[in-house]
């Protein structure tokens, strides 16, 4: 109803098509041209993290197993992200004018990961476990997780993922938006570029992703994890506890180079894509 109620404020002042319809699509473009451009890396960084070790995950054989679910994921669960992060951002502007900016974009951030989740969760789950199995299928992997734990268990590591990605989008989405907002202020006004977006989204997506890796192993353990394992039960802060008693600092940050150097690329082609996308369609369907 508030949606519903939002796109018809929005139809009112013309910008439905900019407010909705672009973080959609161009969404989608940037989800897709980001997660088959990086492929690889992801794999390497979830079999580092693995608790088996990095070459019984695997090595660097099929670095591209699991691809299908990742690339099937992308569009739906970027579109859906950035278009739930674009209407919040109205939404909390229009209710509460006086609030900063960070917070509208933290809080507009939250929003979009809580929305993407329901889509990124379950093929993340069959992503990582296909990358990190020995010759099995997605097929294979789905009907496996299916048959021991149903819908329940595409789901395992939903809440874990939030609190990783809720941190990290508080940290990329403001920084990035300051960024972009400093350039501007540095030439006079003038909009960045799709290029500077894109810069703007590689330091902030490279410093996001240093400072949550802990919790990313956290989720990857979870993910991974058979049921009744001990990563399974154990909460994210116990989980944590447990990998830094265990593993020390090297179990806590595994997998931090190719991480960092995953979303620091990922975040200049994903961010990138999605400035590039907002441009070329309002370029070619003006709003006013």
């Amino acid at each position: 109803l508030v949606i519903k109620r939002l796109m018809v404020r929005m139809e009112h002042r013309g910008d439905a098509f900019k407010d909705f319809i672009v973080p959609l699509l161009a969404g989608g473009l940037a989800g897709t041209a980001v997660d088959v451009t990086l492929f690889p890396l992801d794999t390497i960084k979830t079999r580092l993290q693995s608790s088996k070790g990095f070459w019984a995950s695997g090595g660097f054989r099929r670095i591209y197993g699991g691809i299908l679910p990742a690339a099937s994921a992308s569009a739906p669960s970027a579109a859906l992200f950035f278009c739930t992060y674009e209407l919040f951002k109205v939404v909390v502007g229009y209710h509460f004018p006086h609030l900063q900016s960070p917070w509208v974009h933290m809080l507009a951030a939250t929003a979009g990961e809580v929305a993407a989740c329901v889509v990124r969760v379950p093929c993340e789950v069959i992503k990582q476990r296909t990358q990190t199995s020995r010759g099995l299928r997605p097929s294979q992997v789905f009907k496996a997780a299916i048959e021991s734990e149903g819908i329940r268990g595409l789901y395992r590591g939903y809440l874990t993922t939030l609190s990783r990605e809720i941190p990290f989008s508080f940290i990329q989405f403001p920084l990035w938006e300051y960024l972009k907002a400093s350039w501007s202020d540095s030439q006079g006004g003038h909009p960045v570029e799709p290029w500077q977006g894109a810069v703007c989204g590689a330091l902030a997506g490279a410093v996001a992703a240093a400072l949550t890796t802990p919790l990313d192993v956290a989720k990857t353990r979870v993910m991974l994890a058979k049921t009744g394992d001990m990563e399974v039960k154990a909460s994210m802060a116990g989980l944590l506890v447990m990998i830094g008693r265990e593993e020390g600092l090297k179990g806590l940050f595994s997998g931090f180079v190719p991480r960092v150097c995953w979303i620091g690329l990922g975040g200049f082609i994903f961010l990138g894509a999605y400035e590039q996308g907002k441009h070329l369609l309002l370029t070619h369907h003006p709003t006013h």
